[in-house]
């Protein structure tokens, strides 16, 4: 009795087991004692697995509260294998999971690990202990991995676990539906030791609540995915719609082509842009830049054939090209830049767009022609008759928006050939475009005449008002500007000529009919001068001027080649033109012209100083020399005639 009490004290005191072989003094011996003992270690044993049941079993319930809170997937493997070292009691525990792309196991999870290779192995099929759980879905265990021949060893998974230290390992498969391996969750120890079926059991416990929680996470990613999906389709298709309606309202109401671009810009992202010259080669000498600034690159001609050919947007490198057309005609494209990816709703809605475009375009075409043909007719008729009366070609102006009370010139243009070919009927077809439109914008009227446009603008000041009295400069730089717009529209040279100014061409409508024969010869002129490409009137080609011009404007020429001089005479009271004609009389020799003018050749010097600074250094360039010589003559005439 005293021995059975002793091993009850030593079980409520929880000694250790190997108190049980030193009983107390007074406990005696023989069988009974003996008997005692072993009853003893053997509740001992019951108590010690009971309490390591409940252990495991709170661990497990901890796992299962932490996966019906699920927040984040690595905290919950983290936490896993944490418990998993610690029920087990070993030194390190880690998971891997299956890599399908690759054929192989990687590592996803450490705890008690040391060694940075060891964290980052990677593990074929069927290499080393997890390999072959991988492979084969069966527990392994080794009390010696270094030494155990059951396993494929390679020399990256040697060194790894050689460099961890690691020597009895345990891994159990992480299996979903009980057939499918996604992983593979280890127990290990850097010694040695074996496993108890107790504990492998209690691992796979734990690998089958891992595969739980990856399970779930997977299904929770792709239900979110999902979600996000219907939540971009339905605000795609929401889009569509509301792109929709405002197409519709922007054809109800006469929009125009740049609120498509807008609307689409606003509801697809990235710039679009419709360009009427899209897929045409550009011009030669032409950067790129076609009407209205649009680009014309020949690189998205091909883009373009497809989507006419098929009535669907094609992409383009990062290009979304869908062409406007009406009955077989390609009128242009929409242009959707910076968006490679398009879903096919956002592309059918910028097919949408595109017919909308070609209806406004339709739209705007029919509108524009029959303005033109108000604008052509009375341009004809003020070039072929000239009694028309005044008020009623002021009311039909009036519709078309011009003021023919205001100065006018009237301008011939002609598209010349390039290097590359000669314009052809498309070419031809551009310039009257650009040419009516110009004409729509300046408020002025276009027609056709002998082959070409012909256009009746208004005279604008330098600051964009109406010119000053004699409009000095206005017609030269109406010219201009009107080569410049022209060629810029087409891609290649256009060469204007410009008649004398038209004071007002409702007051004398026979003027505008008068004037027509001058522009065309200044533009001959300008061809056959070699200035192709230029826009110019009488006054700019010096003397050739006065045989283009019907008025003959002799002082015009004199004051144009000879004014800063004479108007520095008239107010110095100097001797300058005197001594630009003796100096052009003597052969262009300062020494004879001193003794024509009776002073010294310095004073010669110095007053051609004089003249160069009022005339331009180019003074006595051969065509300039030419010019003040014939203004100095008929300076002369017209004095001695009283002019």
């Amino acid at each position: 009795e005293a021995a059975c009490l002793g091993y009850l004290e030593l079980l409520t005191t929880g000694a250790p087991a190997e108190a049980y072989d030193d009983p107390q003094p007074s406990a005696g011996t023989g069988p009974s004692a003996e008997r005692g003992r072993q009853l003893a270690l053997r509740i001992r044993a019951e108590l010690e697995a009971r309490r390591r049941r409940e252990a495991e079993l709170t661990a497990l319930f901890e796992t299962v509260h932490d996966l019906a809170g699920l927040r984040d997937l690595d905290d919950v493997l983290q936490a896993i294998v944490q418990r998993a070292r610690r029920l087990l009691g070993t030194e390190v525990a880690y998971m891997t999971l299956n890599d399908p792309g690759r054929g192989d196991t990687y590592m996803r999870v450490t705890e008690g690990s040391v060694s940075a290779r060891f964290q980052q192995l990677r593990l074929g099929m069927g290499e080393g202990l997890g390999g072959l759980v991988a492979q084969t879905a069966r527990p392994y265990a080794t009390q010696d991995y270094p030494r155990d021949a059951r396993f494929q060893h390679t020399d990256a998974i040697d060194r790894g676990v050689g460099e961890e230290g690691l020597i009895a390992i345990l891994g159990v498969p992480l299996l979903l539906g009980g057939r499918e391996v996604i992983g593979v969750l280890y127990a290990a120890d850097r010694r040695e030791r074996v496993f108890e079926p107790e504990q492998i059991a209690l691992l796979r416990s734990f690998a089958a609540h891992a595969a739980v929680a990856l399970d779930n996470t997977r299904l929770l990613t792709e239900t979110t995915q999902a979600l996000a999906g219907l939540r971009a389709v339905n605000e795609t298709i929401r889009r569509a719609s509301d792109v929709h309606d405002r197409l519709t309202e922007l054809v109800l109401r006469g929009g125009g082509v740049d609120e498509v671009t807008r609307v689409l810009t606003e509801v697809l992202g990235g710039r679009v842009e419709f360009s009427e010259r899209v897929g045409l080669p550009p011009a030669e000498g032409n950067g790129g830049p076609g009407a209205g600034g649009a680009p014309a690159y020949a690189e998205w001609a091909p883009a373009v054939e497809r989507s006419r050919r098929d009535g669907h947007a094609v992409r383009a490198g990062g290009t979304w090209v869908a062409a406007v057309t009406a009955g077989g005609e390609l009128l242009g494209a929409l242009l959707l830049h910076g968006h490679p990816e398009l879903d096919p709703v956002d592309q059918r809605t910028l097919e949408r767009a595109a017919m909308v475009t070609s209806l406004l375009q339709l739209a705007r075409r029919s509108a524009g022609e029959a303005e033109q043909r108000v604008r052509g007719e009375l341009l004809d008729d003020l070039l072929d008759a000239a009694h028309r009366d005044p008020h009623l070609l002021r009311d039909r102006a009036a519709r078309v928006g011009a003021d023919l009370d205001v100065p006018h010139t009237v301008l011939a243009a002609r598209l010349d050939p390039t290097q590359a070919a000669a314009p052809d009927e498309l070419d031809r077809q551009r310039l009257w475009s650009a040419a009516t439109h110009l004409a729509a914008t300046r408020h002025g009227l276009a027609a056709t005449r002998d082959g070409g446009p012909v256009l009746l603008l208004p005279l604008e000041g330098p600051d964009g008002g109406l010119p000053g009295s004699g409009s000095e400069g206005a017609v030269s730089r109406t010219a201009r500007q009107v080569a410049a717009e022209l060629g810029r529209a087409v891609g290649g040279p256009v060469t204007v000529g410009a008649s004398a100014p038209v004071p007002s061409p409702a007051a004398r409508p026979g003027s505008v009919a008068a004037a027509y024969p001058e522009a065309r010869r200044c533009l001959e002129a300008l061809s056959l001068l070699g200035r192709r490409g230029e826009g110019a009137a009488a006054e700019d080609l010096g003397f050739l001027g006065l045989l283009l011009t019907d008025t003959r404007d002799v002082t015009g020429f004199v004051r144009r080649t000879l004014g800063p001089a004479l108007d520095y005479d008239e107010r110095r009271g100097t001797e300058l033109v005197a001594t630009l004609d003796a100096y052009f009389a003597s052969g262009m020799s300062p020494v004879r012209a001193k003794d024509a003018l009776h002073v010294h050749v310095n004073t010669v010097a110095q007053r051609l100083e004089r003249l160069a600074r009022l005339l331009g250094d180019d003074w006595q360039a051969p065509h300039r020399a030419l010019e003040i010589q014939l203004a100095l003559r008929l300076h002369r005439l017209t004095g001695a005639l009283g002019g």
